[in-house]
């Protein structure tokens, strides 16, 4: 469980991190290491009472949730996925940010039958084909999602879309968004009671960050 002495971060490394650290720094907190570089998983800060827990991206609403952290910074892909109402998600951090879609070959008539999709977003997929009264066969995938309808593994992909390049580089293009990507602020529940002060004036210069970041005053 969390300290009552420490405040515990979560982020994974890569993209969300490095955009995060600016936001962090306008809130006063900047780790001790590199953590692309370091191969410590607990990043000390130069806040003597601030760590970091490096994770993968995927169970940082885990050890959110069940109180190995504090806070984290996770992408709403994650959190959709998780599904979970016992997190708090107090702020859009405006950072990592993408599109959830569906991706095939243009122009292909969809498929009278059931449809095949493959992806990492099992449960965002069944939920948003649900919606729609539509008969899907989703198929799980951990990566090299375009692969899929190319060896005709499935009819269509969901998959995080940036550029594109990925897509067409592979002969396939978007078809339907799913949900605007970017990464969020979430709190453990019992974590906002007990140290309420500490992380309301992180979630405030969090927030002041995002805040001159979208108006073009930097960080």
């Amino acid at each position: 469980m969390v300290s009552a002495d420490v405040l515990t971060i979560a982020v994974s490394k890569g993209r969300i991190f490095k955009d995060a650290l600016p936001l962090l720094a306008r809130a006063g907190i900047t780790p001790s290491d590199d953590p692309e570089t370091s191969r410590k998983l607990i990043l000390e800060t130069n806040q003597p009472d601030v760590r970091l827990v490096i994770i993968r991206a995927a169970d940082v609403p885990t050890f959110v949730e069940y109180g190995a952290a504090d806070v984290g910074i996770a992408g709403k892909d994650v959190l959709m996925e998780y599904d979970s109402d016992g997190l708090y998600e107090p702020l859009d951090l405006k950072i990592a940010q993408c599109k959830l879609m569906t991706a095939g070959f243009a122009g292909k008539a969809a498929s009278r039958g059931r449809l095949r999709v493959a992806t990492k977003y099992v449960e965002t997929t069944r939920r948003y084909f649900a919606r729609q009264g539509r008969q899907v066969d989703i198929i799980k995938l951990y990566g090299s999602m375009e692969l899929a309808p190319l060896v005709g593994l499935a009819d269509v992909i969901v998959d995080l879309v940036d550029t594109g390049n990925t897509l067409r580089a592979n002969g396939l293009v978007p078809l339907e968004t799913i949900a605007e990507i970017s990464s969020r602020l979430i709190v453990n529940k019992a974590s906002m009671k007990i140290k309420h002060e500490r992380i309301k004036a992180l979630i405030d210069g969090i927030s002041a960050a995002v805040a001159a970041k979208q108006e073009g005053k930097g960080v």
